[in-house]
């Protein structure tokens, strides 16, 4: 029986990940060995119940009590904090969903590659952060990386048995958001209810937030730049409405391929749990006449500021990511908590850029998990620092 964990279940990629198991038998056709949440508590323990895990874990130490309770009599037992979660980690399972959201995703994730068995990437950060990290101990303990994220799962299946010597060009598509059609004065007082209100996409209030402000897309381009080893120029981003193309590969001789589908992650999802098979999924099937018509336009650079911000941390490559990142996180939390206004974090996130580059040289190799999570601290800080600045100009 094929053994598996979910880190992060209780968010909308492990909901979906859950959905799919279920689907595909439960706990009857596979063995769950970890499933980690956070403040969900009732909801964590009934998938771990379904599911029959051997562990399910809290991210919040002081939930341990309340999780205990929920799983009294199941068998399951119950563990709390990001310690604990990277011990879960630690417990070798054939395929393991990691869908932690920010930086914490990072430890578990690389400790599961110890294991040389399949990690299905949804924690776009761990690429972010320590792209060279993660993907040299794959390769050291002959584990597998399959992208879930809805783009790079769309160019690694537009990739399959082409010549990567052969493209040309990678076009990561992006929704644009709530805020795509908005006056520039509008988006400076867009609220976190509004940013947080995705068209497309049913996705927790942080990603939500960062779709909106394209910081999502942006590192997303890094995470395509770090995973498939291009160079900076020829990825691209365009704004595509309907999420209907989910990106696309040129090659030299110029065709295109795309890859199309219904938003729903369901699809990357069941790709990475299935690979190299294509299982029946329970997703809906395009209907192009339907749709009538397809659009695309340019990214506005004034709105979406993120974006050439990534430009330049691809450029630079090193702990540059894990800056950018954490800086990022730094400004969500102010913006979520109403200390910055919605156009002041891509402000905050170039000024600690900067900040560190005269500090430390963002260009440094990350070649341990100590050299990354020390820059992620450094620029959590520096971004606070910089922070109360930006609020009393307000």
């Amino acid at each position: 029986m094929r053994s598996i964990s979910i880190f992060g279940a209780t968010g909308s990629i492990g909901e979906s990940t859950f959905d799919l198991i279920v689907r595909a038998g439960g706990a009857d056709a596979f063995r769950t060995v970890a499933l980690t949440g956070s403040a969900n508590i009732a909801r964590l323990a009934e998938m771990a119940r379904t599911l029959r895990a051997e562990i399910a874990v809290t991210a919040d130490p002081a939930r341990l009590s309340e999780l205990r309770e929920a799983l009294a009599g199941s068998g399951v037992q119950a563990a709390a904090g990001p310690d604990a979660i990277a011990d879960a980690a630690d417990r070798p399972a054939d395929w393991t969903m990691s869908a932690i959201v920010g930086a914490a995703g990072l430890v578990p994730g690389l400790r599961a590659l110890r294991h040389g068995r399949t990690l299905a990437l949804a924690n776009k950060e761990s690429l972010v952060t320590a792209g060279a990290l993660l993907l040299g101990t794959a390769r050291q303990h002959g584990a597998t990386i399959l992208p879930v994220d809805s783009e790079h799962s769309a160019v690694f299946q537009a990739l399959t048995g082409e010549d990567t010597a052969a493209v040309e060009r990678v076009i990561i598509t992006a929704s644009g958001g709530p805020f795509r059609d908005w006056p520039l004065e509008r988006l400076k007082a867009a609220t976190v209810a509004e940013a947080k209100a995705h068209p497309n996409w049913s996705m927790g209030n942080r990603i939500s937030i960062d779709s909106a402000s394209m910081f999502n897309k942006a590192l997303e381009l890094i995470e395509t730049r770090e995973y498939f080893g291009f160079d900076p120029d020829m990825i691209e981003a365009v704004v595509h409405p309907q999420s209907i193309v989910h990106a696309l590969v040129g090659f030299r001789d110029g065709a295109v391929m795309a890859h199309l589908g219904p938003p729903d992650m369901r699809h990357a999802i069941g790709f990475a749990l299935n690979f190299p098979d294509r299982a029946a999924l329970p997703v809906a099937r395009l209907d192009l006449a339907k749709l009538g018509s397809l659009t695309f336009q340019a990214p506005d650079p004034e709105r979406f500021p993120a974006l050439r911000l990534s430009r330049e941390v691809m450029r630079i490559r090193g702990l540059s990511g894990a800056a950018f990142n954490a800086a990022k996180e730094i400004a969500l939390d102010h913006f979520m908590e109403g200390r910055l206004g919605f156009l002041d974090m891509a402000g905050l996130v170039e000024a600690t850029l900067a900040r560190l580059s005269s500090e430390t040289g963002l260009g440094n190799a990350a070649t341990t998990l100590e050299d990354v999570l020390g820059m992620d601290h450094l620029a959590r800080v520096r971004a606070n620092e910089l922070a109360k600045t930006l609020q009393t100009d307000r």
